[in-house]
């Protein structure tokens, strides 16, 4: 029996080519029991002219199913849903009452943690002013894929295969050791850096081994909202400490504090720089508390109008600095990679504490992203991306003036977003709302502050992924929509 080409459409929010939405279209039909074992497929020109996609398109998809043994080819009768083809389960799945009572059986709650900041779909608005998202148009996409391709090959297959069990990658550790450190004034032994899935990844692993119930936190307020919530998970004691223009006041910490995490390069979320006589004067407050620091580097490659300060950690003489890197800001998100570093026994606890939850990031992703760092295709990327920040800066400076917005964030080192105050009368959660209708998107700023009784009126206009002809018309709403809200 024929399957009707009717039954057959493709989901407008797949990922992917035409050729591979194709493909999860037929095999998530044959997997759901919809397409059964034997059942004719419409023939290829039939089914390119239902969908309005090439003939040549369709032929590839059926051909790599066929290849996975989905579907078969019966010369010139057509494609036929292959008898060897996985099918639903044959026994009825029965209906199930959910009679635990989570409220009692939940030994540690997580979820409740500060709302996202950006929505998933952020990419279809016009005026994308969102924080820390990849441009397509930037990224180099032919190298990445070369590089991945490589990182296939039969000369890395046990970079691919193997079980690093609580290792890493040895030419991603000797590219971070020998050239992206000493980039920060940082010099490392391997076995002092440990490969971690992103910064986030990185700061959990660092408040996993080094705090307590009983031990303080001290984090800057404003500060990058999950790490607040991962420390609250942790259980520690949170003393939130107030920033000025240059980031982390070292006057302000309390008297006793066991981990101090700071920005000091790119205070999240106001940008500001710290200065190296502060830093000096931070590294010294902390020797008198016998305090460590946890330094987030995250944003230092995009200090496109001046020269990035050292990092903190350069400075540290008696190694109570441990150091947050990440490739996933500078590459892309999704990308999930970034590293610690710091004194050999923190990292051999990080180490084991990361080896019992995910053993080590997948070798594939590793390999690719020392061979696009080892054969110069970063540092060209990070040129480009720089260039194309400070136009998009300068843009949104000029435009943000003229429509006579205030900024309260500090931009003169680079960076890729603006820290802004809206009047006390604006709640941005209340102006997002209406500026998403106009397909313009800003990010309120009140989850970035710790306490109860946090102000409404502050918001982060990024524009790491927005255009700048756009900039102009966007701030444009912007400044409208609060000029018209009370």
């Amino acid at each position: 029996m024929a399957v009707p080409v009717e039954a057959l459409s493709l989901d407008p929010h797949a990922q992917g080519t035409l050729q591979v939405r194709i493909q999860q279209m037929i095999a998530q039909g044959i997997l759901a029991g919809r397409l059964a074992q034997g059942e004719k497929l419409p023939s290829t020109r039939r089914l390119a002219t239902h969908l309005g996609v090439s003939r040549i398109t369709v032929t590839l998809a059926y051909t790599e199913l066929v290849a996975g043994d989905y579907l078969t080819s019966r010369g010139r009768s057509g494609y036929f849903v292959s008898q060897n083809a996985p099918g639903p389960p044959d026994f009825p799945l029965p209906e199930r009452q959910d009679a635990v009572d989570w409220n009692r059986a939940l030994g540690t709650r997580f979820a409740a943690r500060a709302e996202a900041l950006k929505p998933m779909d952020w990419a279809r608005y016009k005026y994308p002013f969102v924080y820390g998202q990849a441009d397509a148009t930037l990224f180099d996409h032919a190298n990445w894929r070369l590089c991945a391709l490589r990182a296939l090959g039969a000369r890395d297959f046990n970079a691919l295969t193997s079980d690093y069990y609580d290792q890493d990658d040895p030419e991603l550790i000797a590219f971070i050791a020998r050239h992206t450190l000493p980039r920060r004034g940082i010099h490392a032994k391997p076995e002092e850096i440990l490969v971690t899935m992103g910064a986030q990844n990185a700061l959990w692993l660092a408040a996993q081994v080094l705090l307590t119930r009983r031990r303080v936190a001290a984090i800057e307020d404003p500060c990058y909202p999950a790490l607040r919530d991962m420390l609250l998970q942790a259980r520690c004691q949170l003393a939130p400490v107030s920033v000025d223009q240059h980031g982390l006041q070292p006057d302000a910490l309390p008297d006793r504090a066991d981990v101090i995490f700071a920005t000091p390069s790119h205070h999240s979320p106001t940008s500001a720089t710290m200065p190296i006589d502060r830093r000096e004067t931070l590294l010294d407050r902390a020797r008198e508390m016998n305090a460590l620091i946890v330094e987030d580097d995250y944003d230092y490659e995009m200090s496109f109008q001046n020269s990035a300060h050292p990092a903190l950690k350069s400075l540290d003489r008696d190694g109570r600095v441990i150091y947050v890197g990440s490739f996933s800001k500078s590459l892309f998100p999704g990308l999930r990679l970034g590293y610690l570093v710091g004194s050999e026994p923190f990292i051999r606890e990080a180490r084991a504490r990361r080896t019992s939850v995910l053993r080590h990031p997948p070798g594939h992703i590793q390999r690719t992203t020392a061979y696009f760092l080892g054969l110069g295709h970063y540092d060209a990327l990070m040129r480009r991306q720089a260039r194309a920040l400070h136009e998009r800066c300068t843009a949104m400076g000029a435009a943000i003036a003229e429509a006579g917005l205030e900024v309260v964030g500090q931009t003169g080192s680079g960076g890729s977003s603006f820290w802004m105050r809206a009047p006390d009368r604006i709640d941005t959660r209340q102006l997002a709302d209406r500026l998403r209708a106009q397909s313009v998107l800003i990010e309120p700023g009140h989850s970035f502050f710790s306490g109860e009784d946090v102000p409404r009126n502050y918001y982060r206009l990024g524009y790491s992924s927005i255009p700048t002809a756009r900039i102009p018309a966007g701030i444009a709403l912007i400044a409208r929509a609060i000029t018209g809200s009370g």
